[in-house]
C-alpha cells in the first residue's frame, strides 16, 4: 500500500482537534511555541569581482557580532563567492588591491585597504584608509536592515550593493573617483592608487567632524566631500551625510556586493538618485526604528541623525514580515498538520 494512502484525507485535518482532549491541545500548543525558536534566519552575502585584477576582500565584524567563516580572501577577476551571516550581524566589507606575498618572509601586504595582519585573513582588523566600505547591520528578527557604502575613510575602487529584494534600493559608488580626485588627496599609482578623505589628509576637526565640530549641527560638507558626493550621490561623503546615504529595508534578504560594477545599468542606477529614490522617515528613538512609509525603494534616514546611531538602533515592530518569519509560519503549519495526523492515529 502506498505510504500516502495511510494518511487521512486533508479534510480530516479540520476534525483533528475535535477528537483531542484538553491536555493534548495544551501539549500541542506548547510544542508549537517551542518550534518558533528552532527556525534560524541567515543572510547570504555574495561578492562579485568585475575588476580587471584580483581583489582581496576584507571582512570585519563589529563588536558583539560573530565572525563570519572568513575575514579575508582572494577573489580573482570575473569570479564570485558567498558567505552566510546570522540574524543581527553587523560589520563591514571592503576590497584590498595590489596585494602580494613575500615568499621569503610569508608576509602578505596590500597597497590599498591593508588590514595589517601580514596575512590574507584580517582576523578582526579593519581597513587602512583610504578604502571604500560597504557597511551592514542586519535585523535580529522582523525589523529592518541598515546598509550603506561609505567614502568617509576615502576611496580605492567602485563598490555597489544590490539587495535581493526588488522592494529595496541599491546603493554604492560606481564612479572612478581616482580620475577626479583632487591632487592633494591622491595617493599611489596603478593598482595601488586611491583617494584620501580630507580628514585623513589634513586631520582638521572640521573635516573629521571631531572636537567642536563633533555634531551634525557643527559639521557639514566640505569642498572635498562635495567632490565625492557629486560623483556618488548615494554614498557617505562625510560623517553626518545620512539623509541620502543610509538605507534601511524590511525584507531585504540577501545582498550582492560588486567590486567595479561594470554594466551601464548599474552605473546609471548608482549615479542618479531619482532612479531609486527611497522614502524618508522620521527620526527613530533608541528603542525603535522607523518603518517604510512607501511600498517601493529603501528608506533613507533624516539628516540630523549620526550614521553610527542609525546603524545601532533596534527592530521596528511594525515592519513587514521577513523571510525568516515566513519560514517560521510555514514550519509551524507543517508541524501542526503532522502532529494532528499522528495524534489522530494514536487516539483512533
Amino acid at each position: 500500500m502506498p505510504l500516502l494512502s495511510t494518511f487521512p484525507h486533508p479534510s480530516s485535518l479540520s476534525l483533528c482537534f475535535m477528537g483531542l482532549s484538553t491536555r493534548l491541545l495544551l501539549f500541542l500548543f506548547l510544542l508549537l511555541l517551542l518550534s518558533h525558536g528552532h527556525v534560524v534566519e541567515s543572510t547570504t552575502f555574495t561578492f562579485i569581482n568585475n575588476c580587471g585584477d584580483t581583489v582581496w576582500p576584507g571582512i570585519l565584524s563589529n563588536s558583539g557580532s560573530a565572525a563570519l567563516s572568513s575575514t579575508g580572501f582572494s577573489l580573482p577577476s570575473s569570479t564570485s563567492r558567498s558567505f552566510q551571516a546570522p540574524a543581527g550581524w553587523s560589520g563591514r566589507f571592503w576590497a584590498r588591491t595590489g596585494c602580494s606575498l613575500d615568499s621569503s618572509s610569508d608576509h602578505f601586504s596590500c597597497l590599498t585597504g591593508d588590514c595589517g595582519t601580514s596575512q590574507v585573513e584580517c582576523s578582526g582588523s579593519g581597513a587602512a584608509p583610504p578604502a571604500t566600505l560597504a557597511e551592514f547591520t542586519l535585523a535580529s528578527g522582523s525589523g529592518m536592515d541598515f546598509y550603506d557604502v561609505s567614502l568617509v575613510d576615502g576611496y580605492n575602487l567602485p563598490v555597489a550593493v544590490e539587495p535581493g529584494s526588488a522592494e529595496c534600493a541599491s546603493t554604492g559608488c560606481a564612479s572612478d573617483l581616482n580620475l577626479m580626485c583632487p591632487p592633494e588627496l591622491r595617493v599611489g599609482e596603478g593598482v595601488g592608487r586611491a583617494c584620501r578623505s580630507a580628514c585623513e589628509a589634513f586631520g582638521k576637526p572640521e573635516f573629521c567632524c571631531s572636537g567642536a565640530h563633533g555634531t551634525p549641527a557643527t559639521c557639514g560638507p566640505s569642498a572635498y566631500s562635495a567632490v565625492f558626493k557629486s560623483a556618488c550621490p548615494k554614498s557617505y561623503s562625510y560623517a553626518y551625510d545620512d539623509a541620502t546615504s543610509t538605507f534601511t529595508c524590511a525584507g531585504g534578504g540577501d545582498y550582492t556586493i560588486t567590486f567595479c560594477p561594470g554594466s551601464s545599468t548599474s552605473k546609471e542606477s548608482l549615479s542618479d538618485p531619482s532612479r531609486t529614490t527611497p522614502t524618508q522617515v522620521t527620526q527613530p528613538t533608541p528603542s525603535s526604528i522607523p518603518s517604510a512609509q512607501g511600498a517601493t525603494g529603501g528608506v533613507m534616514l533624516e539628516a540630523d541623525m549620526s550614521w553610527l546611531a542609525s546603524m545601532a538602533t533596534g527592530d521596528a515592530s511594525s515592519s513587514p514580515p521577513r523571510r525568516g518569519h515566513l519560514l517560521q509560519q510555514a514550519a509551524s503549519f507543517l508541524f501542526v498538520a503532522i502532529a494532528c495526523v499522528l495524534l489522530n492515529f494514536l487516539i483512533l
